[in-house]
């Protein structure tokens, strides 16, 4: 069997572990906790909480320089090949790959995170509300801050094409 072969099965291996994991996580969280069934009756407002919690700790996890200590033994940061900037990918191989896959994708990671959160509503409510309170803040400033950059951009791009028309 060749290398590439064997990391790939492996890689396949660690995969379906993971998924089996979650699983198990689940099913034990949803047996041991049948007597509070309602405690996921989440509101509309809950959801877009944890939406915005989710989508701001993935990208802590997968880009933010705090957490790049932690990502540093299964990935690395390179240049993108858009040209805008630098992103995070996977390094190694096996396990350390896979591992380097799902935190260097911050929709990967967060469906971990959502996992956690909604899990830490029904273990530890009232910290748990408070986490998500936080970064779905945080997550919301980070989206405004982006349209107002693509605003910024969009309307700079403008005024150079108007600038470049007028001067000839």
């Amino acid at each position: 069997m060749s290398n590439d072969h064997a990391d790939e099965t492996e890689r396949q291996i660690t995969y379906a572990a993971l998924s089996g994991l979650f699983l198990s996580l689940f099913a034990a969280f949803a047996l041991r906790n049948k007597k509070y069934h309602d405690f996921l009756q989440l509101k509309p407002f809950d959801l877009v909480q944890l939406g915005l919690a989710t989508f701001r700790v993935g990208r802590l996890i997968s880009y933010d320089q705090v957490t790049e200590p932690y990502r540093l033994p299964f990935t690395k940061t390179v240049e993108d090949s858009s040209g805008a900037g630098k992103t995070t990918v996977a390094k190694g191989s096996g396990v350390r790959r896979v591992i380097g896959e799902l935190i260097s994708c911050p929709i990967c990671s967060g469906t971990w995170v959502a996992a956690i959160l909604v899990y830490g509503m029904g273990v530890a409510p009232r910290a748990t509300r408070a986490f998500i309170a936080i970064m779905s803040a945080t997550g919301m400033a980070e989206l405004l801050n982006a349209a107002q950059e693509a605003l910024e951009w969009t309307g700079q791009e403008q005024r150079n094409e108007v600038g470049g028309r007028s001067s000839r």
